[in-house]
């Protein structure tokens, strides 16, 4: 029996998030955007392809594929 793959998708420290955006600029399906706060968010989880971009391009390790 195959089974599916567990989709993985992005969860994000916002204590160790300084805002920089990078994450929102390499997502190619544009799932993240920066809130209110100026710290990344995925906002659109369904958008995710779990590609692992955001959490590559995190300059402070902020972001963990789970």
């Amino acid at each position: 029996m195959v089974t599916k793959k567990e989709e993985k998708k992005p969860v994000i420290n916002i204590e160790w998030c300084k805002g920089c955006g990078i994450c929102v600029e390499f997502c190619p399906e544009e799932a993240l955007i920066m809130d209110e706060m100026e710290k990344a968010k995925l906002a659109y989880p369904e958008k995710c392809n779990g590609c692992g971009m955001c959490e590559l391009r995190c300059p402070d390790l902020a972001i963990e594929l789970i």
